[in-house]
């Protein structure tokens, strides 16, 4: 079972949205990082809350071994929930431009 914790639309910077959580619900953004550089180590994508700036994360472009589709791989950090990890794709109903961020538990979460 998944569980969708944040819907997203895509802008001109990358993604806006709500994050929410049973006990979160803040608005973030995944901007694209301008300074990445060519050793793939930094993030495509910064994840920051928009309400106050800070930065909540990092999305790193990923392609499906199954589909050889494009994803985002996103991870969360704050002292309000610790780390959670996420993937990005489509909205259901396929509408252009909608996204969601589904949460994605590593073994033992």
């Amino acid at each position: 079972m998944s569980a969708t914790i944040a819907q997203l639309t895509s802008n001109k910077n990358g993604y806006a949205g709500t994050l929410t959580t049973l006990a979160i619900r803040t608005p973030i953004a995944l901007v694209e990082n301008k300074k990445k550089s060519d050793d793939g180590r930094e993030p495509d994508f910064r994840v920051i809350a928009t309400r106050n700036g800070f930065e909540l994360g990092a999305g790193w472009k990923r392609v499906s071994q199954n589909t050889g589709n494009e994803y985002v791989s996103v991870t969360l950090r704050a002292p309000e929930f610790g780390t959670i990890y996420a993937n990005m794709a489509p909205a259901p109903g396929d509408e252009e431009g909608k996204y969601v961020l589904i949460w994605n538990p590593r073994d033992g979460n």
